[in-house]
């Protein structure tokens, strides 16, 4: 786990328990969820570390692949990382599991990101930051790789050029389509718009996607 992270609440080691036992919640809510991670999420109200431990390496893949694929820039992608862990450490003596935990993890990393835009009046550059599914891997000469690697990492690269052109509501319902696990309806209520304005988005975004990418096969 992050050391920034443990940080914020007081943890004095940043190693990661190989396993972490099932944690069971003490408060009682009338809005329930049958949602394990609300569960945790409850537990760690009541004081059970464990559970922030469980919910944080469950999600933190793929809360950082969105935000990554959202700012593509990793010291931006970095801080609102751990500007949304720290949003979920401060709210949560406040957190009811009216919804999946999940919901509420990527409505709090939708948020940060908007006040980031907010914040610089313009969409972060960083073109050049490796996505964040491959952005640990070692360089390699491309005479040395097999063609059809090459293929995949030239597709990948017009993949990423289509993404970053969409308009960002756009893109924000499909990011969260893709990373986040959670149905129209949740993403709906993540953005704050309506179920068929999220399916109308997510629809023009995959087909704005598909274009671009038949129009560069086309070309290449």
């Amino acid at each position: 786990m992050s050391a920034g992270i443990l940080a914020m609440d007081g943890l004095t080691t940043a190693r990661e328990p190989a396993r972490f036992a099932r944690a069971r919640a003490t408060r009682r809510v009338a809005v329930v969820s049958d949602d394990e991670d609300a569960q945790l999420m409850l537990a760690y109200a009541n004081g059970e570390m464990r559970a922030f431990e469980t919910l944080y390496a469950r999600h933190r893949g793929a809360l950082y692949r969105y935000l990554m694929r959202h700012a593509r820039d990793g010291e931006i992608a970095n801080d609102l990382f751990q500007e949304v862990w720290s949003r979920v450490i401060v709210n949560r003596a406040r957190y009811e599991p009216r919804a999946k935990f999940r919901t509420f993890l990527f409505t709090l990393a939708h948020n940060c990101f908007i006040d980031h835009c907010r914040r610089v009046k313009a969409r972060p550059g960083g073109a050049n930051v490796d996505d964040a599914d491959d952005a640990d891997l070692l360089a390699v000469d491309a005479a040395t790789l097999p063609e059809a690697q090459l293929e995949r990492e030239e597709s990948t690269r017009r993949y990423r050029a289509a993404l970053a052109s969409l308009p960002q509501e756009q893109r924000d319902v499909y990011l969260l389509h893709e990373e986040s696990d959670l149905s129209l309806e949740e993403i709906a209520r993540v953005t704050g718009v309506g179920a068929e304005t999220a399916k109308s988005r997510l629809r023009y975004a995959v087909g704005k996607l598909k274009a671009a990418l038949a129009v560069t096969e086309d070309t290449t």
